[in-house]
């Protein structure tokens, strides 16, 4: 079986590859043949990226001097980023063409075609959302979604109404957050469950093959991965270092975070990404894939949830697993690092919810 999938591969960030190839892997092993479709949007790189990026970023786009100096100081960055992530993706990923517009996308053939993980139904980066990744394009084939996400549940009556009428078409749906669940039946849209995102399909064990190298870290020291820009949060990761006496670690694809305090890993390479995560003593995010892969390589992490509209993706996992006291709203309090987890409860959850996600994709996709 020939299946095509449509996500958000392509954003120079960890989360977007790595569930990328965990969905390629799961349906090779089910016996399929599976390519993500390359869509990316002209906006969605270079120097357009940018560009859309400044038109949210009220602090910097109200004069001529602010908005060339953030393009000045972005976008270098942004390329940089780009091509080790392109490179990234030419290794791991199996890929159609590349497509950038609907009627390049009109032209690609499958037995079915999926919409992927991530925040496929959330606004893109001109804020609005994209029918391409309703598969819109799909006129003679089964179109299904698998783990799809909305990234957040503000949505107003109108584009609640345009979301019904392109998610009427799709054979089926299964979505990654209670909120989704939630939301489709708001809209009248059936769905068939709630799964797990693609990273958690596989163990950390399986991801752990993707390590090459030895770790170059000390043996004991707190990492953070942070998305978004929170001045509590890296207020809070600093003194939460000094409290447990560890050396304070930041990994990012994106080079203005070494301002944010800790010891910087500035664009590593997948294997060293995971390494870090994995032999960390704590680890401090605000990311849905790096709750994912706390969960999967079993570390003590403290979640700040984002300071934006998404957090409802990261309190659904905790909220599943038993983990929602792992979220940090005192920032004065460091006591969550005494609180250690026990998580042969949370990998007997994850078991569980592995079989079930596994036996609603083979449903959906008709094996």
């Amino acid at each position: 079986m020939d299946i095509k999938v449509i996500t958000r591969h392509a954003p120079s960030n960890y989360g977007s590859l790595l569930q990328s190839m965990a969905t390629i892997t799961i349906l090779e092993r089910l016996g399929c043949r599976c390519e993500i479709i390359d869509y990316i949007r002209k906006d969605e790189q270079g120097l357009k990226a940018i560009l859309a990026a400044l038109n949210n970023k009220e602090g910097w786009n109200g004069n001529f001097i602010k908005k060339m100096l953030f393009i000045l100081f972005r976008y270098p960055e942004e390329k940089i980023a780009e091509r080790k992530f392109e490179k990234m993706r030419s290794q791991f990923l199996k890929l159609t063409r590349r497509c950038a517009t609907i009627k390049e996308l009109s032209t690609l053939t499958a037995d079915v075609f999926m919409t992927g993980s991530d925040q496929v139904w959330g606004p893109t980066i001109d804020g609005k959302y994209d029918e391409a990744y309703f598969l819109s394009f799909v006129r003679n084939a089964p179109k299904v979604a698998f783990a799809a996400s909305f990234g957040r549940t503000d949505f107003n009556d109108s584009i609640l109404l345009a979301y019904k009428s392109l998610l009427s078409t799709y054979k089926a749906v299964a979505v990654r957050e209670n909120t989704a669940v939630d939301l489709l039946k708001q809209m009248g849209v059936p769905c068939v469950g709630q799964v797990l995102d693609p990273t958690l399909l596989l163990t950390g064990d399986e991801w752990s093959k993707f390590i090459n190298r030895k770790n170059s870290l000390p043996q004991c020291y707190v990492l953070v991965y942070q998305l978004h820009n929170n001045p509590t949060l890296n207020e809070y990761a600093k003194n939460f270092a000094a409290h447990v006496g560890l050396p304070l670690y930041r990994v990012s694809p994106t080079f203005h975070q070494f301002r944010r305090g800790g010891r910087f890993i500035y664009l590593p390479d997948l294997g060293e990404f995971l390494s870090a995560i994995k032999n960390c003593s704590y680890f401090i995010t605000d990311s849905f894939h790096g709750t994912a892969f706390a969960l999967n390589f079993n570390k003590q992490f403290i979640e700040i949830l984002p300071n934006n509209k998404t957090g409802s993706r990261n309190q659904s996992i905790l909220r599943l697993t038993g983990l929602e006291n792992r979220i940090v709203t005192d920032f004065d309090d460091f006591s969550i690092s005494e609180r250690f987890i026990d998580f042969s409860k949370v990998n007997q959850i994850l078991e569980y919810e592995r079989n079930k996600s596994l036996n609603i994709l083979q449903a959906i996709i008709g094996l």
